[in-house]
């Protein structure tokens, strides 16, 4: 059956929802893979380790979705570079481990490759015309760094500053280089809903007093709300309590306002959750239609507030969310439902987040 293609009218006051099938439907997930996730900026773990000229880390890139293998390379120069991790000859994966090397060989046909990604030779081509050639070279992609975090995109359908330009702006004050990641605290969980279902549910203001109890008390839902930007938006909640906000530097634009937590949306699929701690990384991989792995990644500032305010308890607000998730993914497939409406007020975020589904999936 042919996809149906749908609007999202840009007045909240007007618009419905998602159609139920765009969170059930192989179709749908298959083109939000090509549309979508192929062209955006993805994080890449692990990346702060790749320092010193030779050291080679082979990942892919959002496994089990684009499953794109890539490594990086740190070149004589010190420089951390991405490259495509496959063969131009036959397309053999060529790194196959973490390891230390003067550069990449294949071991299928034995053509060799610089740190910088430019082969440099290939036994038995002679009499080959035109012979190398750039398409002969790993293809590079981008490598950008923020803070801790480190992004690579395929063929991003926008700038990397562009895309992180908001939060840059407004969280710029927190010294994000001494953040440390905690590998302690940092885990998976595997949600049995559609990706785009966690999303919506992590945008909308309008279930925190009905599904975090603990939460609610932690934050001043009357003075909460959403703001968006072109690819983010940003959830600003608010608190009571004077010792559970962040201390913000004189001209911030958000001085004289309590603020326990940033909730940062990227398109399509990364939260970046600032508490006076430090910072919670919500990393929503889809893994299919009705599948989704969600890592949530620690990088601490202050431990003596971990467990104060909006930035406490997070697994427990994760299992809420979860469950309630999931009861909503097995409502979608009813017959009886197609769409709904939105809140003006508590569901700005799921809005613009499906007005840019609807940009970008057509």
């Amino acid at each position: 059956m042919p996809l149906r293609p749908f609007t999202i009218d840009p007045d909240i006051a007007r618009a419905e929802t998602l159609p139920a099938e765009v969170y059930h439907d192989p179709a749908w997930y298959a083109l939000q893979r090509e549309r979508v996730f192929a062209r955006s900026w993805q994080m890449v773990r692990g990346a702060e380790r790749v320092k010193a000229p030779g050291h080679l880390l082979p990942f892919t890139l959002l496994e089990g979705c684009l499953d794109e293998p890539l490594v990086l390379a740190c070149g004589d120069d010190g420089e951390a570079r991405c490259l495509s991790n496959v063969c131009t000859h036959r397309g053999t994966v060529v790194c196959e481990g973490e390891t230390h090397a003067h550069g990449l060989r294949c071991r299928y046909h034995g053509r060799r490759f610089a740190l910088d990604g430019k082969m440099t030779f290939m036994p038995e081509f002679e009499g080959v015309q035109n012979f190398p050639s750039p398409a002969d070279d790993l293809p590079r992609l981008p490598l950008e760094r923020w803070g801790p975090l480190h992004f690579t995109a395929l063929d991003p359908a926008c700038g990397f500053d562009e895309w992180i330009g908001p939060v840059r702006e407004r969280v710029g004050f927190l010294p994000l280089d001494e953040f440390v990641y905690d590998a302690a605290t940092s885990r998976d969980y595997l949600i049995s809903a559609n990706w785009a279902l966690y999303v919506d549910n992590y945008l909308e203001e309008f279930h925190i007093p009905y599904v975090h109890a603990s939460l609610s008390d932690a934050l001043d839902y009357s003075t909460y709300r959403t703001e968006t930007f072109d690819w983010c938006s940003l959830q600003l909640g608010t608190t009571k309590h004077a010792a559970e906000a962040f201390a913000l530097p004189p001209g911030h634009p958000d001085e004289g306002t309590r603020v326990a937590a940033y909730y940062w949306w990227l398109f399509p699929n990364l939260m970046l959750n600032f508490y006076p701690w430090g910072l919670s990384v919500n990393l929503v991989q889809p893994l299919g239609p009705e599948r989704t792995r969600v890592s949530f990644l620690s990088y601490v500032w202050d431990a003596t507030k971990r467990e104060q305010g909006a930035g406490a308890g997070l697994h427990r607000v994760e299992m809420e969310d979860e469950e309630v998730v999931e009861a909503v993914q097995k409502g979608v497939k009813s017959r009886l439902y197609h769409r709904g409406r939105y809140s003006p007020r508590r569901e700005v975020g799921t809005h613009h987040f499906h007005t840019l589904l609807e940009h970008t999936a057509h």
